[in-house]
């Protein structure tokens, strides 16, 4: 659909003008969006066109009208029409009630409430009704429904905290301010007066750009930039209430802008298929072809006799004519009841996915949902797997876990913690104190005395007062506000062992130590940055000394420490213990300065902060010269919590082969600990780190890399990569991309790291082409919607991002865990459904039709049908059309809990060797040698006619009804064969078809003349089914077509026996063996481990810088940086002792 295309050449955008308080000269696109495939209007057109754009539906149509020209057709008017016709709406019933749930998804979202100012009243109204020029007020917690400037806040300064990690996957706040102009616009009077225009950009998709301008009534323009923007899909955070004026509305808005356009996918077995379709189409092509040469022959060969025929000289029109007639009479080759087959079977599987009971959620009662069932067998081929972190592997949620505080470490419960965790399963994020700090020694050794007594103290201390953090008390309770997670999990934390931060003031912050009030004061806040690791804070402390407290990435604490620093040994264990289980970790230090010491720092920190050129290099040197001579506290480490069962999902994914690749919007050291959390990294892995800032860096880092490798160049190897954002758009240039793509495909785990959302799309889209797999993406947020788009397979997380993820994926699921059964289980099972529905359709339909062929050589190539027209179209539609639904619905190579406890299983339908165009051509040539068996054998029997009972002699459709019969027998027992489990339906489909068939055809043989239908086959049935000749090749035939398959099968089960065979062999001794058996068991896991295709042990010689081989350390902090108001700024806006502005509407409003 063109319109969700990103605008790519919006760089240079021409502009728009919006009408502060006039929306009728504001004439711009609607709020509402759409992720449906029809509307009422276009389903018809559309629904016929897609449908007529199948390769075998345009097949059958053209048979169709061939068969209304008198005289052609050798089956009848009617015989392709009525079977197409109910195809068609089978099809589209399908496509309504899929096309319906979108429908309801996207309204879900058009019709979410917010606030608007119309009339000069605050009105409530939906999402989708919101306008361009509107002044939309949202409040704390509340997902913004456009993009708009910010206007004001309740806040100081005008300021408002937004969580993007929806658009970008950062885990910290953004910090945005309004203008100083509007500000203390607040009442409906001042919004409703305020008079002017807003010039700004045409819509684009760059997050972070904007450029605008404000003309106010009487006053000057002012300039607006990104830091005035709030953006659809960023959640309002910390602050009670915002005002701002829309600028962009629905597919104009840049995170619907940074949507890729919406592919029609296919899988790669419908692909297949389709092709055969056509390669059938030309055989039916070149028989026809043969059988008019043959025709021709025949009339040349008896140009003399039989006299009674009559014949007229043959020419090109009657070539035309005998062309035409075998092109009907062989069309049927092609499997009609393929398509209508396989679109219930696929919507019956997708039925089986949302009824899963173990991928319901119970904490929010959502299940799995399949949102299209066309990809179902897409699920069990996946080879690469896509991940978003936030949100996806992470709940997103940051606890402090565990300290080192002098040399000792605290919070190491883990056999409580892995107790807590049963308990809990079903909840991902849910955080109890189980998950939370939870180890009384700590405080044991406070209240006795210990010698580390005052180290704890300092410590404690130091996270209470050394951070952003607002505090708000609600009555006796306080909560936290802060942009960075890391450190509202550090106040919290220090407030559950007793030291409470209570009160912060422009100047000063209070807090409780152990029940004792402790004031300190703030008198420089040195702030954190990318460059610098580290945050800093001076304070007065309550006995008046100058004090300077620190907290930071340990590289950059331990070269600042002093020599009498302790425990510096026993803490960087500690730090590498709690790296290696993917923990935050960050290291706090202190120094007392003297009186001395601060002033003189403090003249040059003036100075500094009024420098023009180079302002931030010169205030973090100014920083550097004070931040010396730490003596080290200890360490804090915080886990920024996964899902349930993430780590045992990745291990079970990679074991069958699914390479999986995190691609996160956010810092490269949070996705380094979330990597090591999940166990996609490992303490002795290398890391080959690429952060180059031009494309000849690039080019020539990853040139060094694949030499490096050599031979293991282009081989799985026990190596990690991790590249971020601008090094990627380098390494994705047309000189560098297969080089590029040749280092990560060696790797065994790829991190790519502060992505936008076009290049998550832009680097699933070169594997989906270069490496010819297929693709799987998963994520929760608007920023993930790219490569879901994108990627073969998308899966959209049910979370807390909003619903665009869910509502523009193929399947939605609750939780990361569940895409283990959802591949390994249902992946794997509709692959082989699927694949063996549409191999078993290929051989039924093959071995009817072909006996056409046979019979026109006996018949003179005359176009003479041997079966009676009705029965050949009521073939596929009821006698044969039961056995391959018992195939693609209920089929299964082995237990679900077989395939969960051998992931290796997977690798079977992974790598398609069950389904291919060979494997499908041996099928029809095993079709073939049946259809010559079916006819010739029964034709051989009766080659000298037979004289019946009643004195009537037999015709051609005695001959053909046997050999119908027969053919019917076949099949079903063929379907029998191919079956690896059997249950009531497939032995009702088997032996109920065969049994239908003779029914209909004592009945249907009966009905003429009380019926006027079938003349011809008057008395067939009662001929047929006393005559011994037919019971007796009724046993024989199918057992001479079907001996050599049995035969083969046996023969391949003994001799080449697969890690299938042994689990199917453990199953059928029963599932105590299976549970139980030791012996079989360890022979099965044996046969796992030669089949596993281990990583290899990296063990090359890197000669460059950009591998770390250390031991990691887990530093992550997030913090907003160079944001429009410093932090210092920030804080010192803040006095928790007097109350808020007031909100400026009215609770019924609200309500």
């Amino acid at each position: 659909m063109g319109w969700r295309q990103s605008l790519q050449g919006a760089d240079v955008p021409m502009g728009r003008t919006i009408y502060l308080n006039e929306p009728l000269r504001n004439a711009f696109c609607e709020n509402s969006i759409s992720t449906a495939k029809y509307s009422m209007w276009s389903f018809l057109p559309r629904y016929l066109y897609l449908q007529f754009s199948k390769t075998a539906n345009a097949f059958f149509l053209f048979i169709t009208i061939l068969q209304q020209i008198p005289d052609v057709s050798p089956t009848g008017k009617y015989t392709t029409l009525v079977p197409l016709l109910v195809i068609l709406v089978i099809s589209g019933i399908k496509e309504i009630v899929e096309d319906y749930k979108r429908h309801m998804a996207d309204k879900l979202v058009n019709s979410k409430n917010t606030i608007v100012l119309r009339q000069n009243a605050w009105q409530m109204i939906l999402w989708k009704e919101v306008n361009v020029g509107d002044i939309v007020k949202a409040t704390n917690g509340q997902f913004l429904p456009a993009d708009m400037v910010l206007i004001s806040s309740s806040e100081p300064q005008a300021t408002c905290f937004v969580a993007t990690s929806n658009l970008d996957g950062e885990t910290n706040l953004k910090i945005r301010q309004a203008l100083s102009e509007t500000a203390t616009m607040k009442t409906e009077k001042q919004l409703s007066n305020l008079s002017g225009k807003i010039k700004c950009e045409e819509p684009n998709f760059h997050f972070n750009s904007f450029a605008g301008t404000l003309y106010l009534n009487e006053k000057s323009p002012i300039s607006i930039g990104p830091d005035q923007v709030l953006l659809r899909g960023t959640q309002l955070k910390n602050t009670e209430w915002i005002l701002g004026i829309v600028v962009y509305t629905g597919f104009e808005t840049k995170f619907m802008q940074n949507a890729v356009k919406s592919p029609l996918k296919r899988s790669k077995v419908e692909k297949v298929t389709n092709m055969q379709i056509l390669v059938l189409f030309l055989l039916l092509l070149v028989m026809s072809l043969v059988s008019c040469v043959g025709a021709i022959y025949w009339k040349d060969r008896y140009r003399a006799e039989p006299w009674y025929i009559g014949k007229s000289d043959y020419d090109y029109h009657s070539f035309g004519f005998d062309l035409l007639v075998f092109i009907i009479l062989y069309h049927n080759l092609i499997p009609i009841s393929l398509l209508v087959t396989l679109e219930i079977v696929k919507y019956i599987q997708a039925l089986f996915i949302n009824w899963d009971e173990d991928m319901h959620f119970k904490g929010s009662n959502v299940y799995a949902m399949a949102r299209t069932s066309n990809l179902n067998e897409e699920l069990g081929q996946v080879e690469y797997l896509f991940s978003d972190k936030t949100g996806t592997l992470t709940c997103n949620v940051m606890t402090f876990k565990k300290c080192s505080i002098a040399g000792i470490t605290y919070g190491d419960l883990s056999s409580k913690s892995d107790d807590g965790a049963k308990g809990f399963s079903q909840s991902p994020c849910f955080i109890s104190d189980t998950y939370e700090f939870n180890d009384p020694a700590l405080l044991q050794n406070f209240e006795n005395d210990h010698p580390t007594k005052e180290y704890i103290k300092e410590f404690l201390t130091l996270l209470c007062v050394c951070h952003t953090v607002v505090p708000e008390r609600e009555g006796n309770n306080i909560s936290y506000q802060a942009s960075s997670p890391d450190e509202a999990a550090l106040v919290k934390g220090a407030k559950k062992l007793g030291f409470v931060f209570t009160t912060r003031m422009p100047n000063s912050v209070t807090i409780e130590a152990m029940g004792e009030e402790l004031t300190f004061e703030i008198l420089n806040v040195l702030e954190f940055s990318s460059n610098r690791k580290r945050m800093s804070i001076i304070v007065r402390t309550p006995e008046g000394r100058l004090r300077l407290y620190c907290k930071g990435a340990d590289s950059v604490i331990y070269e600042r420490l002093s020599e009498n620093s302790l425990f510096v040994e026993e803490t960087l264990v500690h730090l590498e213990n709690f790296a290696k289980e993917g923990l935050r970790t960050l290291c706090v230090a202190y120094i007392d300065l003297t009186e001395i010491e601060y002033e003189q720092w403090l003249v040059m920190y003036k100075k500094a902060i009024t420098v023009v050129k180079d302002r931030m290099k010169t205030l973090e040197d100014c920083y550097d010269s004070i931040e010396k001579k730490f003596l080290l506290l200890g360490a804090t480490a915080i886990e920024d919590r996964l899902q349930a069962r993430v780590p045992e999902t990745i291990t079970s994914l990679l074991k069958a082969n699914i390479k999986i690749w995190v691609l996160t919007g956010d810092k490269q050291e949070t996705a380094i600990n979330i990597a090591y959390s999940c166990k996609l990294l490992s303490g002795q892995m290398p890391r080959i780190q690429l952060n180059a800032n031009s494309l000849e860096a690039t080019q020539q880092v990853i040139s060094q890399n694949c030499q490096d490798l050599g031979a293991l160049l282009g081989k799985e190897n026990d190596l990690a990569l991790i590249i971020d954002g601008k090094t990627l758009k380098y390494a994705l240039h047309v000189e560098v991309r297969k080089c590029f793509l040749n280092l990560a495909l060696s790797c065994r785990t790829v991190l790519c790291c502060r992505l936008s959302p076009l290049q998550k799309a832009e680097i699933v889209d070169v594997v989906k082409k270069q490496v010819k797999a297929i693709t799987l993406a998963i994520g929760d947020g608007a920023n993930d919607v790219g490569m879901i788009q994108t990627a073969h397979v998308g899966v959209g997380i049910s979370g807390n991002e909003g619903m665009l993820a869910t509502n523009n994926s193929d399947y939605a699921i609750a939780q990361f865990s569940y895409l283990e059964k959802l591949l390994l289980v249902h992946g794997a099972w509709n692959y082989f459904r699927v694949t063996k529905c549409i191999l078993y359709c290929f051989y039924k339909n093959v071995v009817l039709y072909i006996i056409e062929l046979w019979f026109a050589i006996v018949n003179g190539f005359s176009g003479q049908i041997i079966f009676e027209r009705w029965c050949i179209s009521l073939y596929n539609v009821i006698f044969t059309s039961l056995p391959p639904f018992t195939l693609g619905i209920f089929e299964r190579c082995c237990s679900q809990e077989s395939l969960l406890r051998y992931p290796q299983l997977y690798r079977i339908s992974q790598t398609g060797d069950i389904f291919n165009i060979k494997v499908l051509w041996i099928q029809c040539i095993n079709a073939i040698v049946h259809s010559f068996i079916l006819f010739w054998l029964p034709a051989k029997m009766l080659e000298h006619d037979m004289v019946l009972q009643s004195g009537y002699t037999t015709d051609y459709l005695f001959l053909g009804n046997f050999i119908y019969t027969y053919v019917v027998v076949t099949v079903c027992l063929k379907a029998g064969l191919e079956t690896m489990s059997w249950n009531k339906f497939t032995h009702f489909a088997i032996w109920g078809s065969i049994m239908i068939w003779l029914g209909f055809f004592a009945v249907y043989s009966s009905l003429w003349p009380t019926v006027p239908v079938a003349p011809e086959m008057t008395g067939q049935g009662s001929m047929a089914l006393v005559c011994p000749h037919f019971w007796l090749g009724f046993f024989i035939v199918p057992i001479v077509c079907l001996i050599q398959n049995v035969a083969w099968k046996s023969i391949r089960n003994t001799c080449h026996r697969t890690l299938l065979e042994e689990v199917r062999e453990m199953e059928s001794s029963g599932v105590q063996v299976l549970r139980r058996d030791s012996v079989q068991r360890s022979k099965v896991e044996e046969v796992n481990l030669q089949r596993s295709a281990s990583p290899r042990p990296c063990h090359v010689i890197f000669r460059n810088n950009s591998v770390d081989l250390g031991a990691p350390h887990g530093y992550a902090f997030s913090q907003v940086e160079r944001a429009v108001i410093s932090q210092e700024e920030l804080v010192r806006s803040y006095d928790t002792t007097k109350n808020k502005p007031q909100k400026t509407f009215s609770s019924a409003t609200l309500e």
